[in-house]
């Protein structure tokens, strides 16, 4: 199956290591916190306002090699227009960025989920966003989306990572338009 997203191609020279990934995941996480963090309050703000209540939920996940987890995110369900708009522009996920500080996430890989019948996505971190997300975001059959976690799965390395990370905004920003 051909990718929608060009990446770039092994060089000769061995690949980084996790030591690299979690380096880039905790600049990553920092940066976009100190970027994030004020649109981030103001939503969790407004839906504690309107939703009478808590603002944050935690998610049963399944992270590497199983280990369970609960994933943070804004409590969007019921939230009428406001919660639409914060998942749109996935604003609604920001708060992921602690499990990944945590070292239960990272900010690439297979999105987390309570699901563990598909042993491949236990093998990596769940990641924030990955090559689903950014080949076709969740346009795709299941299936393709499965393939896609494999691919990255078997053949992930550091400037995969980085070119996914780079067309995350892109893909977030189409899928907002459609």
């Amino acid at each position: 199956m051909p990718l929608l997203l060009p990446l770039p191609a092994r060089s000769g020279l061995r690949p980084a290591g996790p030591s690299a990934k979690r380096v880039v995941d905790l600049a990553g996480a920092v940066t976009l916190l100190l970027l994030l963090g004020p649109p981030l309050l103001l939503a969790a703000g407004l839906l504690y306002a309107t939703q009478g209540g808590r603002a944050f939920v935690r998610e049963p996940a399944a992270g590497l090699a199983g280990r369970p987890f609960r994933a943070w995110r804004l409590r969007t369900e019921g939230a009428g227009r406001l919660g639409a708009a914060l998942e749109r522009c996935a604003l609604d996920s920001t708060p992921q960025l602690l499990n990944v500080l945590r070292g239960e996430m990272s900010l690439v890989g297979p999105r987390p989920g309570p699901r563990t019948d598909r042993a491949d996505r236990l093998l990596v971190r769940p990641g924030m966003t990955g090559l689903w997300q950014v080949s076709a975001r969740s346009d795709l059959p299941w299936e393709e989306m499965a393939l896609l976690d494999r691919h990255y799965v078997e053949n992930h390395w550091l400037g995969m990572d980085l070119a996914i990370l780079a067309q995350t905004p892109r893909a977030a920003y189409r899928h907002r338009q459609a």
